[in-house]
């Protein structure tokens, strides 16, 4: 089932270790399968609130995401964005292509 790392950047300090960030980050991602879908986008709130920008990959599976972060790659740079950002980041897995919302009431 495919699976999304995304993250909530509240604010981000564009220093030196954010641009070394951004330049690696995507062999990190080559290796994985993974690909930006939305990259440092403010969304168009709609309801609620919603500070910053928000980032999504996609990756075939959510053990293929795992291990994405957990890879040597990734764990070179992830204290680059953990260190100069506010916010979080997460891996979630998505839902196939005939799921709906009453799904989740029936149990299923």
């Amino acid at each position: 089932m495919t699976a999304y790392a995304f993250a909530h950047l509240r604010s981000v300090d564009v220093n030196a270790e954010i641009v070394e960030y951004l330049e690696k980050i995507d062999a990190t991602l080559d290796a994985h399968g993974g690909r930006f879908l939305v990259h440092n986008k403010v969304p168009t709130v709609m309801d609620g609130s919603f500070e910053g920008v928000l980032v999504l990959i996609e990756f075939p599976s959510t053990e293929v995401a795992e291990a994405w972060y957990h890879s040597a790659g990734y764990q070179e740079i992830v204290d680059f964005r953990v260190n100069n950002s506010v916010g979080g980041a997460a891996i979630v897995e998505g839902v196939g292509p005939d799921y709906r919302a009453a799904d989740m009431v029936a149990g299923k």
